[in-house]
């Protein structure tokens, strides 16, 4: 970035900071809880969805908690205060032993929760646990679980707290992979996570006995002092929601279950009009020439097309078959390793099939986001690694795309017999362009019949070896149908909207807020937040499956957040 970048960048960060702290001076002079109303407050914590900027889930989580205070609900955060010996987002992945920047983050914290009704939390590392931990590899410690006393269970009982399993999934995004290495600094880390995922969960469960909440709102439970906490909460009976960022830009989604795994309740009933179908193949029609972004970050800057070279290798082989991987640390391999312990041992799979089938050109395609340039997101275990160290780029039938060549998938997929996925989104579109998918791992769309998806190993290798065999695959008809409506109801049923109040930031991936009065927070003027403050103010009760979802269609928007 030049200078004037720079400033212009500085000048940015400034004006959001004035607008963090004006509009919570607002929102404190004029909530208001009355006297009649139940005092159950909502609880909100999310401890690793920044450091000094403002992501969009934390941007959701203060725009939500503004909106209940607002509308009369009582709330209260539990936040960090140099909490956790090691969080994710402050892991040095040069040096595990450097202390992550608290004095930045507890800044951003003040700034975020000036006027709220704040619950804050140190660290004290337990010895026993400690004790406990310290001559154990990473097999052990991936399996450790440690008792824990939860406020108002019968003593001496006590629930075992599954700390092996709650961080995995953090050190796995921490360090950028999914295979950790047998070493002392990742035990380290590794021991330094539980420590204060025990932290957490112990003092979470403290405060909630005390503050005996009508729902705890966290971000997405996957990260470890989150899925402490999350875990914590269901173990003592409270309702618990968690969100991420949903598929819409800015906007996000809210759920009874995990949000990483994207549960969306579709009803039987709901077909898509002819108005809603020509609005999804409009947004499909912008996707398949690479026009999207999700979470604040544009993947394909350019997107081309085969060209004559290419053309010409597809042409000397009987078939062709797209392999689409993902990336081996993301939140969303929690749920995907199901029926294989990894991305890499399905890729093992793959590669048996590869040499086992010479007439058929396979193209392995890394995700764009293994290599996001610009960013510290680059993977330290990659597709580009599992290729060249089994020289599969050198089979004379196989095309290795990397991460960061913008060819166009749809293209490949046009031209296919059948598609390999793991769990990418492009298995989806691949059925809604009307080639049949075989999957791998567990998807967001894989909880309705979308895609073939084998239950095991074996019936995996079994279907790719008759696909691959097949003169033609039938493709049920009710795949298209149920694709189509899963993912016009996960843009534009399930993806709550807060465009209204945000905008892109300097920083990829971060957001500032839009100027606005304290009055648009009201939840009367907001959709959105009509629907959360209804939804979360709710006392605990069987879920519904309605919950947090629009009653129509999410309303289309311009570019400045404005309905049109």
């Amino acid at each position: 970035m030049n200078k004037s970048g720079s400033v212009i960048s500085t000048l940015a960060r400034w004006q959001n900071q004035w607008r963090i702290l004006w509009l919570n001076r607002q929102v404190a002079a004029h909530a208001e809880v009355p006297p009649e109303a139940s005092q159950a407050p909502v609880v909100f914590f999310n401890a690793s969805t920044r450091i000094t900027g403002l992501s969009q889930n934390a941007a959701f989580a203060l725009l939500t908690s503004q909106g209940l205070r607002l509308a009369g609900i009582p709330v209260q955060h539990f936040v960090c205060r140099s909490g956790m010996s090691h969080c994710v987002l402050g892991t040095n992945r040069q040096d595990h032993h450097r202390p992550p920047p608290c004095q930045d983050c507890l800044r951003q914290s003040q700034r975020l929760y000036a006027g709220a009704d704040v619950h804050w939390f140190d660290f004290h590392p337990n010895p026993a646990l400690e004790k406990a931990l310290y001559d154990l590899d990473i097999d052990q410690l991936s399996q450790f679980e440690f008792p824990l006393q939860l406020p108002g269970q019968p003593a001496p009982g006590s629930s075992h707290l599954p700390l092996g399993r709650l961080v995995l999934p953090s050190i796995r995004w921490a360090l950028r992979r999914h295979t950790l290495p047998e070493d002392e600094q990742t035990r380290y880390l590794m021991r330094q996570y539980m420590l204060s995922a025990y932290h957490v969960a112990e003092q979470f469960a403290a405060f909630l006995h005390q503050a005996s909440p009508r729902t705890v709102v966290i971000f997405n439970g996957a990260m470890y002092p989150e899925a402490a906490a999350r875990w914590a909460s269901l173990q003592m009976g409270f309702r618990t929601v968690t969100h991420e960022v949903g598929f819409q830009p800015f906007s996000a989604f809210f759920t009874e279950g995990e949000a990483t795994a994207y549960p969306i309740h579709i009803p039987e009933e709901f077909e898509l009009s002819a108005e809603q179908n020509a609005r999804l193949d409009a947004y499909l029609e912008k996707r398949f020439q690479g026009k999207f972004s999700m979470a604040g970050i544009r993947f394909w800057p350019e997107m081309r097309g085969l060209d004559a070279d290419m053309l010409r290798k597809i042409a000397q082989f009987k078939q062709l078959v797209p392999v689409f991987t993902n990336v081996a640390y993301d939140t969303s391999q929690v749920h995907a390793n199901q029926v294989f312990p990894s991305m890499f041992a399905w890729l093992d799979l793959v590669l048996e099939l590869i040499r086992s089938h010479p007439e058929t050109l396979f193209v392995i395609r890394a995700h764009p986001d293994e290599m996001r340039p610009g960013t510290a997101k680059l993977s330290r275990e990659s597709v580009h690694d599992w290729v060249h160290h089994h020289a599969v780029h050198t089979l004379p039938n196989v095309i290795f795309i990397d991460s960061q060549e913008y060819l166009s998938s749809y293209e490949l997929i046009q031209r296919a017999k059948f598609v390999i996925v793991y769990n990418s989104s492009i298995g989806m579109e691949a059925t809604l362009m009307g080639v049949p998918v075989l999957c791998g791992g567990k998807a967001r769309y894989t909880q309705y019949p979308i895609v073939f998806f084998p239950t095991s190993p074996q019936s995996y290798q079994e279907m790719a070896e008759t696909f691959l065999e097949a003169k033609k695959i039938e493709l049920p008809p009710e795949f298209q149908r149920n694709a189509r409506r899963f993912l016009y109801y996960q843009l534009y049923r399930a993806s709550l909207s807060f465009a209204e109040y945000l905008q892109e930031g300097p920083r990829k991936g971060f957001v500032h807020l839009r100027p606005f009065s304290w009055r648009e927070l009201l939840p009367n003027h907001s959709p959105t937040l009509q629907i959360l403050a209804n939804d979360l103010s709710s006392a605990a009760q069987p879920a519904n499956p309605a919950l947090f979802t629009i009653p129509g269609d999410l309303p289309l928007l311009s570019p400045d957040g404005v309905s049109v």
